[in-house]
């Protein structure tokens, strides 16, 4: 497998060399006659050559680059161009005027071409975008013991123990100390009242009614009541 590999590479390369030698040689001949002789008949052939490479190096980078299909096929067109005429379809004795032109002007057009190529920032194929949706973002914890942020309304209060029950109240009338001694008038025009609302209604009277009934304070109506056992 080895051996087959590098003997068509050495094919390509003789071929890459022969193709080369040929292109190089027929533009030689029409630059020189076209008044191009001496060193300057060699040089149009470098300039070629390279101005074609260039354009394909630029392409390789970019195959959308515009400048670089232009500047590839002009240099294209002058290689070929210059194997055609060299074919007898042209009298290299006598060149015609037009030509002359296009071999004096090349030098400009290819240095024009090949600043251009090498000058001019490359456009790069921008990344695809990611269809990918974006991450929301999280809301910040709330601090719930800050006093100088308000808590929102969806803020999951912190876990609290629970109250403890505290024991039911004792009843006003156990907790409060009957006096040693009260007005024995107080004491009967109270019991008159209570009588009085047991002999209408048949019911004991109330101490809510009876502290509205004497106008009198709260732990003093509290011990009448107590004395005359009304609830």
């Amino acid at each position: 497998m080895t051996v087959n590999r590098s003997i068509r590479l050495d094919a390509v390369l003789i071929q890459a060399v022969i193709a080369g030698a040929l292109s190089f040689s027929h533009l030689h001949d029409l630059a020189d006659a076209a008044g191009q002789s001496g060193w300057k008949a060699w040089a149009y052939p470098i300039s070629v050559d390279l101005l074609l490479v260039a354009a394909w190096r630029r392409l390789r980078m970019n195959r959308r680059d515009g400048a670089a299909w232009v500047w590839f096929v002009i240099a294209l067109f002058a290689s070929l161009g210059a194997n055609i005429a060299t074919a007898g379809l042209l009298d290299l004795a006598n060149v015609p005027a037009w030509l002359r032109i296009v071999v004096a002007g090349w030098p400009a057009l290819a240095f024009l071409g090949g600043t251009l190529l090498v000058h001019t920032p490359t456009e790069t194929t921008p990344a695809p975008v990611s269809t990918a949706p974006e991450p929301t973002e999280e809301p910040a914890p709330v601090d719930l013991h800050r006093t100088d942020v308000a808590p929102e309304v969806d803020a999951v209060p912190e876990h609290t123990e629970p109250a403890p029950e505290l024991p039911a109240a004792e009843p006003a009338s156990a907790s409060v100390p009957v006096p040693a001694s009260v007005p024995p008038a107080l004491l009967d025009h109270a019991r008159k009242l209570a009588d009085n609302h047991r002999a209408t209604t048949g019911t004991a009277l109330p101490v809510a009614n009876l502290r509205a009934q004497l106008g009198l304070p709260a732990p003093l109506v509290d011990s009448i009541a107590a004395h005359l056992q009304l609830t």
